[in-house]
């Protein structure tokens, strides 16, 4: 094992770090570790001046005619495509709208009916709940669907992939562990069955590099308020490979999906791009707050994230396990950071107490149940000495058993 820094190593990395001049491009309250971008991304003055500019003249002075004057109607497919130059898709593939949820569900019902005479639904038993629940609402809608799990009707999710699979839901990055998939190969062990895959990159866009074109991928989901710092519940995003565009139908066919939607037709004809992905009609207010926040990713390296990404959380394990690695955590995350997203997860028997004694001392992180705590690291505005004094902090709520208090065991609504 390396040999653990002491604080001037810490504060040469920072020094060296290239990305350190972003953290003056968001607004981090002062004295607060945040920990939880993974959860939710800090706000910038970026997504303010848009939302300001949005709400007190696109809609306080131009009223409708900000749909035209201000290119509201567009935007969908615009920061659309400033997502996709962040997750290797071409121009015309992706779309922001909606949820990941109905995104989701746009995509399984559009697998599947691009594979009729297959039944099946692999997806993972650890998944996010919602990809689960959504996967069961799909599978409800027809009669001879099945929903196999990784975890329950076999270990590995290659070992469910057969001939008689529709599509693979599938999470790039796992929600509590962090663990990262081989997209391409992945891809392509559904794709030689004759399956489709629907990527699940709510904990990837913005956190690393992704090459959904490069990897044949069919279809991928995210939202934006995590790593890409949208804002809270800003809309999400679906991509379609082009190859697709030309069939699948999803079932939501709103008339922001139509191919002429003001026509005012009375029968539904869907466009013939990625348009027809989209239902109703989208947030205005959230699409610009996302605008503000995806005007510095356009100044971002992935590579450089990546890189830091791994240097934060491989120094975080280091320091944790060395100091507090006595005190009853251990290590739920992957070791290697090859195979780990942007966040690191140990499980504790008392998470959530501790996560509370953690959070009152101006550490946020997050819990997941039963047992874990996540910490999401943000190479945009997080330092290699917020690291290291966010576990010298939980050292002392550890050794210390600060973290008993019966206060923090009380359980609020959201955790």
């Amino acid at each position: 094992m390396n040999a653990l820094p002491d604080l001037a190593a810490i504060e040469a990395m920072d020094e060296a770090d290239r990305l350190r001049p972003m953290r003056d491009r968001f607004v981090v309250p002062e004295g607060l570790i945040y920990l939880d971008g993974n959860s939710l991304g800090a706000a910038s003055p970026a997504a303010f001046a848009e939302l300001q500019r949005a709400a007190a003249q696109e809609w306080g002075q131009d009223l409708i005619r900000s749909w035209n004057k201000a290119g509201w109607f567009d935007m969908p497919i615009q920061l659309g495509d400033r997502i996709g130059r962040l997750i290797g898709a071409a121009p015309g593939q992706t779309v922001v709208c909606d949820t990941t949820s109905i995104n989701i569900y746009k995509a399984l019902h559009a697998a599947m009916g691009l594979r009729p005479g297959r039944s099946v639904i692999v997806a993972e038993a650890s998944s996010f709940p919602t990809d689960l629940y959504v996967a069961e609402g799909v599978a409800s809608t027809r009669p001879d669907a099945v929903l196999r799990l990784e975890g329950v009707d076999a270990p590995d999710i290659e070992e469910l992939i057969d001939e008689t699979v529709a599509v693979v839901l599938v999470n790039h990055v796992n929600y509590k562990s962090g663990a990262l998939r081989d997209m391409a190969a992945l891809t392509n062990k559904a794709q030689d069955a004759g399956a489709l895959v629907v990527w699940d990159l709510c904990h990837t866009a913005g956190a690393l590099p992704v090459d959904l074109d490069g990897a044949k991928a069919d279809f991928a989901v995210g939202c934006t308020y995590k790593y890409l710092n949208g804002g809270p519940g800003s809309p999400a995003f679906i991509y379609v490979a082009t190859r697709h565009l030309g069939e699948a139908r999803q079932p939501l066919s709103g008339w922001w999906g139509h191919a002429r939607p003001f026509a005012f037709e009375q029968r539904y004809a869907a466009d013939a791009g990625i348009r027809r992905f989209q239902c109703g009609t989208q947030p205005v207010l959230s699409l610009r707050a996302l605008k503000g926040a995806l005007d510095i990713w356009d100044e971002v390296d992935m590579a450089a994230v990546r890189a830091k990404s791994m240097a934060l959380t491989d120094l975080f394990i280091q320091l944790v396990e060395a100091k507090c690695g006595s005190h009853g955590l251990r290590l739920e995350s992957p070791r290697d950071g090859t195979r780990r997203g942007s966040q690191v997860s140990f499980e504790h028997p008392h998470a959530y107490e501790v996560m509370q004694a953690l959070i009152e001392r101006g550490v946020i992180g997050d819990f997941r149940a039963p047992s874990t705590m996540r910490f999401g690291f943000t190479p945009l505005y997080i330092g290699f000495k917020d690291v290291w004094r966010a576990v010298e902090i939980m050292e002392e709520i550890l050794r210390s058993g600060a973290w008993k208090d019966e206060r923090f065991a009380v359980r609020a609504a959201v955790t």
